[in-house]
């Protein structure tokens, strides 16, 4: 293994500064549809779970305590994701981490359509989270590299929309694959999106910023000065002089790894940043999960319409999703995130208090609720890579995603206890709570970076 040389803060420095030039064109739309598209069908691997469930419960008899297994080991495989990749991309790079995931995935969901038995399903269950927990995070933390500070919100959201936008689409397909065809064609279909880790190796570019971290001062340059010049050629003019660099100091000492997420500032955004992924998402998977079940058992509801339902919420969150994209930068992070989880906390507990009775009232609820609440979770794949340095980012991206994922192994498990008791509303009560929790830790803990560059927000 080659031995990365000290780097060069200069180089760092120069990097920084030559990013800040860059016009947005069809160059980073580009880079951003091919990464995007990873991470779109890795959301869309990600809810079919849900949708095969019902059959699946059905076809091999299983208890709840069983289903809530089901659902939950896959979500166990992509917070062990999330931590591996964060060290893995930091160490050999993004591209080549998002190119494995997403070949990973694919060989998984291709053995999950052939699945004879609930062991076999859990086992490949867990290998698919590995890849959806390690591909998210390091696309968000590639991403965030290859833009510049001005409306760096809404170009990073807007690439981040791909994310509910698949599990929307997944929503849709499984929505009318399931009932007609069964739930293994949803994994042939998913499957076949492994293509693109071919595509991601030869058209994207590894980040500068990460080269320029590791010593790798030529390469670095080399692949700037080729991202300059196919930008000059798209926009068919000469780019504007590079901004003053902004002093970027030597890592030196400092701590790097876990222990520097731990580390001065970063501390408490990491504090932060974990509480607000687990909140966001244990409120998320915790409705999403269960609706189609809740739907059914709850409500009498066919398949076809508890999927349809659960549809309709999904959809909203896409609303939710790209109203934050348009705002995120003019309000900020924080006051963003904070509003959001604080309205969905009120949606939900106003669904309690309206008796959660018939299901039309979950649907509308839910869904309004919905677009707070993805809101929220879209603004975390922007905000976190944000407050680490390049030594550490995708690491400090992949902790947050691994407490989303422990979100989302527990908002499931928790409804699931307390939906066994009987009562609906109680369930929407709790996950009301848990968001208001997240909207107070934003409102008081969180730091504001838009507008500001990588290398002054995390030095």
């Amino acid at each position: 293994m080659t031995i990365d040389a000290s780097p060069d803060p200069a180089v760092r420095a120069a990097i920084a500064a030559r990013f800040e030039r860059l016009p947005l064109c069809r160059w980073h739309v580009t880079v951003r549809l091919i990464v995007g598209a990873v991470t779109f069908f890795e959301a869309f691997d990600q809810l079919l779970i849900a949708y095969a469930l019902p059959e699946l419960r059905h076809e091999w008899d299983l208890s709840t305590s069983a289903a809530t297994l089901l659902l939950t080991v896959g979500s166990i495989g992509m917070l062990i994701g999330a931590l591996l990749s964060g060290r893995l991309a930091d160490r050999i790079g993004r591209v080549k981490v998002i190119a494995l995931c997403i070949a990973l995935s694919s060989v998984a969901n291709l053995a999950l359509s052939l699945s004879t038995s609930p062991d076999a399903f859990m086992a490949l269950r867990f290998v698919q989270g590995l890849a959806i927990g390690g591909e998210v995070p390091v696309a968000a933390t590639f991403i965030a590299e290859i833009t510049r500070s001005h409306q760096r919100g809404r170009f990073v959201l807007l690439y981040e929309l791909v994310f509910p936008a698949g599990l929307t689409v997944g929503a849709l397909v499984a929505a009318w694959v399931v009932p007609i065809m069964g739930w293994r064609w949803m994994y042939v279909l998913a499957a076949v999106p492994g293509l693109l880790c071919i595509l991601v190796q030869r058209k994207v570019p590894e980040s500068p910023r990460w080269l320029a971290d590791h010593g790798k001062a030529d390469e670095a340059s080399e692949v700037m000065s080729g991202i300059e010049a196919e930008v000059e050629r798209i926009t068919g003019k000469p780019l504007p002089p590079v901004p003053e660099a902004l002093p970027v100091a030597a890592p030196g000492g400092a701590a790097s790894g876990l222990r520097g997420l731990f580390t001065g500032r970063y501390r408490r955004r990491t504090l932060v940043i974990g509480v607000l992924w687990f909140t966001g998402y244990f409120v998320n998977y915790g409705i999403t999960s269960w609706l189609p079940t809740i739907y059914q058992n709850r409500y009498d509801l066919s398949l076809s319409d508890a999927l349809l339902y659960s549809t309709v919420t999904s959809c909203a969150g896409l609303v939710g999703c790209l109203v934050a994209a348009l705002t995120v930068d003019r309000a900020g992070r924080r006051k963003v995130i904070t509003g959001c989880l604080g309205g969905a906390a009120v949606m939900l507990v106003a669904l309690a208090a309206v008796g959660a009775d018939t299901p039309v009232q979950v649907l509308v609820w839910t869904s309004l609720a919905a677009v707070f609440f993805f809101g929220s979770n879209i603004c975390l794949y922007l905000y976190t890579p944000e407050l680490f340095p390049t030594r550490m980012r995708a690491l400090g991206s992949s902790m947050g995603g691994a407490m989303n994922r422990l979100g989302v192994i527990l908002g499931p498990i928790v409804v699931g206890v307390v939906y066994a008791g009987g009562n609906v509303s109680t369930v929407f009560v709790m996950l009301g709570a848990v968001a208001l929790v997240g909207a107070v830790v934003a409102g008081i803990g969180a730091e504001e970076t838009a507008g500001r560059r990588l290398e002054e927000v995390s030095p």
